[in-house]
């Protein structure tokens, strides 16, 4: 794609002028989201990444557009299993209710800001080194393995990491949250609250999503252009789809099944890629090697597939276990 760079000032001046007034509403507002609430800013912003691949569609063609829905979908439905770990990060600090907006919000920017710097350096190493699709192939495929291998362990714990734990030694933090501050200023002592604490944490954990989500979406489109605006979009949503799902989450039993076949799939896919343009010497002499190529049609009809049949699945499965508990709440004594 040939991309001017007043259209990448104008699209992060747009994310920025969102993110501002979203800032702006929930700092005046702090308050408790409701369902209804979430619902509309969640059509909301689906309606924003739909309206966004239509443009593209129109101004870079049927190719690049479907580039894009299949990067977003895939950096969408990836964000959902990263919801369980807010879920916990959520519950370990106690964070209010009326602030979990905000505490969101701005963790969104941290790991936006980091993962537009991943996105630089891969794009990067792509163009310069074509065997980097064999390592993030193997980054994908270790991580599919890992989610199946972790499937049946419901009892997650949020540990927090190096970083954290080195800020709570360098800088005081209060016992108490004070309003939405994440400075205040104690018998003339500067503190840091809890507040803080929690969007560093919400935004490091999801940068380390990133490590697999990036190379996931580099094996659709190697657009560098696409490749942030899908994640963008994916994360601006993904705030009020955290309200939106709330108990839900616990039903999407075989998310974890399907996106590990989805990992599965772009990290073969990035292998053939790899192949395709082979130049290492011990591979084919360092020719290219005549293999399949997938086209985005396919990538996106596995994709949609999948996700469909995963969350239809596990719908059904936990009507099932709700009708078998009250059958059995019921069952007279003996039976």
């Amino acid at each position: 794609m040939n991309v001017p760079t007043w259209l990448w000032f104008a699209t992060v001046g747009a994310l920025l002028a969102v993110i501002l007034v979203d800032l702006f509403v929930v700092d005046n507002h702090p308050h408790k989201v409701k369902l209804s609430e979430a619902a509309r800013w969640v059509i909301f912003y689906l309606a924003l990444a739909v309206a966004f691949g239509i443009g593209v569609w129109l101004f870079a063609g049927g190719t690049y557009a479907g580039e894009f829905f299949a990067g977003y979908l895939t950096e969408y439905s990836l964000s959902v299993d990263n919801l369980f770990i807010f879920v916990i990060i959520m519950t370990a600090f106690r964070v209010p209710e009326e602030h979990q907006h905000r505490v969101l919000l701005v963790g969104v920017v941290i790991a936006l800001v980091m993962r537009g710097i991943f996105i630089a350096l891969g794009a990067a190493a792509i163009s310069a080194f074509s065997w980097v699709f064999y390592l993030f192939a193997v980054v994908l495929l270790v991580t599919a393995y890992r989610l199946v291998r972790e499937h049946s362990d419901s009892e997650k714990e949020y540990k927090e990491n190096r970083a954290l734990k080195l800020l709570r030694r360098v800088l005081p933090v209060t016992d108490e949250y004070h309003g939405s501050h994440t400075v205040v200023r104690i018998d003339g002592k500067r503190w840091v609250t809890p507040m803080l604490i929690v969007m560093i944490a919400i935004g490091s954990t999801d940068l380390l999503f990133a490590l697999d989500s990036i190379p996931a979406i580099f094996g659709l489109t190697q657009e560098p252009f696409l490749v942030f605006t899908a994640n963008a979009f994916a994360l601006m949503g993904l705030r009020q789809l955290y309200f939106l799902l709330g108990g839900l989450l616990s039903r999407l039993v075989y998310l974890s099944y399907g996106l590990s076949i989805i990992l599965a799939f772009i990290g073969v896919k990035l292998v053939l890629e790899a192949l395709h343009t082979n130049d290492l010497p011990f591979i084919n002499g360092g020719d290219p090697v005549p293999v399949p190529d997938v086209g985005i049609a396919v990538s996106l009809g596995v994709i949609v597939g999948v996700l469909v049949i995963t969350t239809v699945a596990s719908l059904m499965k936990s009507k099932r276990d709700e009708r078998a508990a009250v059958n059995g709440a019921t069952a007279p004594a003996g039976q």
